[in-house]
């Protein structure tokens, strides 16, 4: 197993996320990704288009070093308005289970008032621990 859940006892267990990931092996941080593709052209200007954009681009990342999204350990969401992103939300959970699954890493979301790129909606930061020889 690549991870472990950290769960303090008593607590309600969280819907759609982890309280906490322990993992052994190579580290992997995977710099804020936005809602572009490869060439740096927006995929939209709808918040789901560029949350499933975002998110796929991090797969990207993972999977370039020799992981999987299961070895993904935290998500930090930054977005410029939560409403959009409540309102989003099937589409956003939608694009979640289709590109990782029902692997829930330790997440946070941060409304931000703005982000470097002028288009971009929500940026995705992650953090990753691949399997010894997950490279190789």
């Amino acid at each position: 197993m690549p991870h472990r859940i950290a769960q303090p006892e008593g607590w309600r267990r969280p819907r759609g996320y982890s309280n906490g990931m322990a993992a052994r092996g190579e580290f992997l941080a995977i710099a804020g990704q936005i809602g572009w593709d490869g060439d740096e052209n927006f995929v939209s200007d709808e918040f789901a288009a560029q949350f499933r954009q975002a998110l796929s681009n991090v797969v990207a990342v993972v999977a370039a070093a020799g992981g999987r999204p299961e070895h993904l350990i935290s998500l930090t969401l930054y977005v410029v308005d939560k409403q959009e992103y409540i309102a989003a939300i099937q589409e956003v959970g939608a694009a979640y289970r289709e590109l990782i699954g029902k692997h829930f890493p330790a997440m946070a979301l941060v409304e931000v008032s703005d982000l470097l790129e002028d288009r971009a909606k929500v940026e995705i930061q992650a953090l990753a621990v691949l399997p010894d020889g997950a490279a190789s």
